[in-house]
């Protein structure tokens, strides 16, 4: 069953994003990003409702133009999920579309421009309750620091970073949170780990330009793995170059990999092998892809055979073991039914959805008893 991590988070300021809290002792959030043209306000709105169907608690958009930004404020009539609007350069941007609803500005206050602008952004952010992002990347650092350092490092990051908290601090605003990214793990870990001891305030994990789905997600996996480990992250984006539906499908598994958070189904599986009774991949491709759903925290054991069946299938919600010519099915981690190896798939799927209406009621009742009480 899910237990509570055993990682001790960084303690950090919590900030609003929207309604959703980041910092502090809020579950860590994860986003993503359209990649629609802002301009198509219809294609942006059906990503970021397919963003938040599949988990996602904040989205960001990309804000380049006056022309994306009018579309913006259409955009968050359609929605109610938090975004965070993407904005770079122009000022009057940011002052434009932080009256059209946005929950949050993604900028770098040094590449605003003079002091009279980021003022400017910053009052407007004051004046709206607005945090910022600041995000910094390896890809686009300041053109001293990469003469000063020869090339991207940790360290030159992490300067250029406290060079826009520095812009921040001297006017006043310390809502904000903070991202240092680079497409190398150990880069990126590095100067995470640096600047956690320098602020306090939230950081915005992410391997910028980490790949494709499944190079992007290993690298991802490995470098947010080691942070988080280390308590550190506050929200995550996984950013692949595949849809942005799977970023948030990564996002989730890892956290909930590592007891994080828990939404939906938390499989475990068998590789399969000349042991099994039945077709393990064949059922679990049909069992991730058709309970995509489910959103009730639920473990399930899916073991082609009686060697590691039994065990695992002892400590979970549903859990099933391999057998010949049927496989036990196992409900909270007692003996249930046995049911044809043969035709595990559509049996399977049922029973869990079963489970999984069972415990939302048993959720739903603790939720009113729990108002009631109050």
């Amino acid at each position: 069953m899910f237990s509570e991590s055993p990682i001790v988070r960084r303690k950090s300021k919590q900030i609003m994003v929207g309604d959703v809290p980041v910092g502090g002792d809020a579950p860590i959030s994860v986003q993503s990003m359209t990649n629609t043209e802002t301009t198509d306000v219809a294609a942006t709105v059906a990503q970021i409702k397919e963003l938040e169907d599949a988990g996602a608690d904040i989205v960001r958009v990309s804000v380049p133009s006056m022309d994306a930004s009018t579309a913006f404020g259409e955009i968050r009539k359609e929605v109610d999920i938090p975004l965070v609007a993407d904005i770079h350069f122009d000022y009057k941007i940011a002052l434009d579309v932080a009256d059209r609803g946005v929950n949050c500005l993604r900028i770098n206050p040094g590449n605003i421009g003079r002091e009279d602008r980021i003022r400017a952004v910053v009052d407007k952010a004051r004046e709206n309750n607005l945090p910022i992002r600041i995000g910094v990347n390896a890809g686009s650092l300041e053109k001293d620091l990469q003469v000063k350092y020869g090339e991207p490092t940790p360290k030159a990051l992490v300067e250029s970073a406290m060079r826009h908290v520095e812009i921040l601090d001297r006017l006043d605003f310390d809502n904000f949170k903070l991202s240092l990214k680079a497409s190398d793990i150990f880069m990126t870990v590095a100067a995470y780990r640096l600047i956690a001891g320098e602020i306090d305030q939230p950081l915005h994990l992410g391997i910028t330009e980490a790949g494709a789905l499944r190079s992007g997600t290993v690298k991802s996996s490995i470098g947010l793995g080691m942070l988080l480990m280390d308590g550190i992250g506050d929200t995550i984006r996984v950013s692949l170059a595949a849809d942005p539906v799977e970023e948030v499908r990564v996002g989730w598994d890892m956290l909930k990999s590592m007891r994080l958070r828990s939404k939906g189904i938390n499989f475990i599986a068998c590789p399969s092998c000349s042991r099994q009774n039945f077709d393990v991949i064949k059922t679990m491709n049909r069992l991730e892809a058709n309970l995509e759903d489910i959103r009730v925290p639920m473990d399930v054991a899916v073991i082609g055979c009686y060697v590691n069946g039994p065990g695992e299938s002892k400590e979970v919600d549903v859990g099933i073991t391999g057998a010949d010519p049927e496989s036990l099915v196992y409900l909270d981690g007692k003996p249930h039914k046995k049911i044809h190896s043969g035709d595990v798939a559509e049996q399977l799927e049922n029973i869990i959805r079963a489970k999984a209406a069972e415990k939302e009621a048993e959720l739903d009742q603790i939720i009113v008893s729990s108002k009631a009480a109050s």
